[in-house]
């Protein structure tokens, strides 16, 4: 039995309409979810498969850090499929400091984090002080790179270039790890 903590905010999108989205992840992941919604507290009890019950708490925790259920739910569609979370506040040194960080990571208009997501491959979500990022492992590495390199305070054009340097070598089959 694994717990987690989820925001309470995010308690009815983990539960979903009626139930639906825990019945889902209970199923898909074969777990059973025990939700306290007074605490934000979520039991996983693994009742089936047990490497689909490993991969529950990331499902539970994504879907607490802002992901949207299916693209949690994404990280049963492939054994490399990885969920990563950043703490942002680690990086920061007050709160005027963190909120200057989230605004540098989202961009003008979420342009930032949209070319994460688009030259990357991952899906990348801002919640609270954390950033979350769910793909393969090497579209986890460059979005955790562009992010600490943002976060060092390197101009965004130079982590465009990256980025966009990166894009290229994974969509033509390179090693991500060559700088």
């Amino acid at each position: 039995m694994q717990h987690v903590k989820v925001p309470q905010d995010r308690i009815g999108v983990l539960i979903g309409d009626g139930g639906e989205t825990m019945r889902e992840i209970e199923d898909r992941a074969e777990v059973r979810l025990d939700i306290d919604s007074e605490t934000g507290s979520v039991a996983i009890d693994a009742v089936g498969d047990p490497v689909s019950g490993m991969v529950a708490p990331d499902i539970v925790q994504a879907i607490g850090r802002g992901f949207a259920p299916d693209e949690a739910l994404s990280l049963l569609d492939g054994e490399m499929r990885m969920f990563e979370l950043i703490d942002i506040d680690e990086a920061t040194r007050n709160k005027n400091d963190l909120q200057r960080q989230k605004g540098r990571l989202i961009g003008e208009n979420g342009r930032t984090r949209e070319l994460m997501e688009e030259l990357s491959g991952a899906e990348v979500v801002i919640y609270g002080t954390t950033l979350g990022i769910i793909g393969q492992p090497e579209e986890v590495e460059v979005v955790r790179r562009a992010v600490g390199m943002l976060l060092d305070g390197a101009p965004h054009g130079a982590v465009y270039s990256f980025l966009e340097r990166k894009h290229n070598e994974l969509t033509r089959g390179f090693d991500v790890n060559q700088a």
